[in-house]
């Protein structure tokens, strides 16, 4: 495998921009970073006009086969599943670990439930295969146990049901504590979906490490922000798959066509319908957030892909037009779905343009630091130093 020479391109390292530089990949790391750069034998990528970004991460998936190549053909090169069956996320490990044209995946397996409450209406619609829950906050130590053994990177804990779903048992306050403990004792991130703010601030109290959405029921109030940021909380607002829920499709452009197979046009093209997010609003959760940056809460971008009105990849495209107009800069948005993210999950390996990173890269025309849209426009995707042109752009 030649080196690969990024030659004299607007680089974003994932927190910082350089108008212009050399970036020098070399046995799938990044060897050298700097202006003048040369290596013999290397292919050469040149850089007017186009900005180099780390490999973009979806902070929230479900992932499938399909997946992993949708993701990867629009710049996603890493993706955070947040609920799979162990035995479909065997087969997308190994699809992944293989490299070549897909994503790279991090999961949380089979996330902590009540009982017969969200996501057990995956199980009745075939979706699933049935999955434990549990009844009581005693059962958290072995259910967190029988986690790791199966080999999930962090914890997903269902906190609340979702609009449109009726009044399906919960996980009480007690049991996301216990479960939340658990997570920390074996070195684990316990990441909760709550989708209403009572439920969201309970969460954070128990010492969830992050929330896999923003609530919309209500708009959540400054109180909201100066709690998550003083308990260092992250936050995946997820405002792609909000929107679907008040009834919004996904944007299908021509790059979509191009890239999706026909049941993810459809799945994309098919929001949930809207009477069931009655009393909800995504502009309650974009509405949050501005203040939730400005407080310093870390906001990090996830489309929760594979949920109705959503497709992998595209989305994450979609998210980053929905956060800066939600009231982030380009270059807060783009740290969103790159160093920040890297981060937050202990992906310590990438995320940033720095030597010894992974080569995972993007590589844009235009400059998305001016214009968000400009990520929509993919020239080449690298992954561990392997050019692949094209994209989805």
């Amino acid at each position: 495998m030649p080196p690969v020479l990024f030659r004299d391109i607007r680089v974003f390292d994932g927190h910082d921009v350089r108008p212009r530089t050399s970036v020098l990949v070399d046995g799938g790391r990044i060897a050298a970073v700097g202006d003048d750069l040369t290596a013999s034998g290397a292919d050469v990528v040149p850089g007017a006009g186009r900005t180099l970004l780390p490999g973009l991460i979806d902070a929230h998936v479900h992932i499938t086969s399909s997946g992993l190549r949708h993701g990867f053909a629009f710049g996603v090169t890493t993706q955070l599943d947040m609920f799979a069956d162990p035995a479909v996320l065997r087969v997308v490990r190994a699809e992944a670990a293989r490299g070549g044209a897909v994503s790279d995946v991090r999961s949380a397996g089979i996330g902590a439930t009540a009982p017969g409450g969200h996501p057990a209406q995956l199980v009745h619609h075939g979706l699933f295969g049935p999955f434990p829950a549990l009844a009581s906050r005693s059962d958290a130590p072995a259910f967190v146990a029988a986690r790791v053994a199966e080999g999930s990177d962090y914890l997903k804990v269902f906190a609340s049901s979702v609009p449109g779903e009726g009044h399906r048992p919960s996980l009480t306050a007690d049991a996301v504590a216990a479960l939340v403990a658990a997570a920390h004792e074996h070195g684990l991130l316990a990441v909760v979906h709550a989708m209403d703010v009572r439920s969201a601030l309970a969460a954070v109290r128990a010492g969830a490490d992050g929330l896999a959405h923003l609530p919309f029921d209500r708009p959540p109030g400054p109180g909201f922000a100066a709690e998550l940021a003083a308990r260092d909380v992250f936050v995946v607002p997820t405002l792609t798959v909000l929107e679907s829920f008040c009834g919004r499709p996904g944007a299908c452009g021509p790059e979509a066509t191009r890239v999706l197979d026909p049941a993810a046009l459809a799945n994309l093209a098919a929001p949930m319908a809207p009477e069931a997010a009655d009393g909800y609003a995504a502009g309650y959760a974009a509405g949050a957030v501005a203040p939730l940056a400005r407080a310093g809460v870390c906001v990090l971008a996830g489309t929760d892909a594979g949920a109705p009105g959503t497709a992998h990849g595209l989305s994450l495209h979609r998210e980053l037009a929905l956060l800066v107009e939600a009231g982030l800069t380009p270059r807060a948005a783009l740290t969103a779905a790159t160093s920040a993210p890297a981060r937050r999950f202990g992906l310590a390996d990438r995320g940033e343009i720095a030597v010894g990173k992974r080569a995972d890269l993007v590589v844009v025309a235009g400059d998305p630091l001016t214009d968000i849209y400009a990520t929509r426009r993919l020239v080449a995707v690298c992954r561990e130093g392997v050019l692949h042109e094209g994209g989805a752009g």
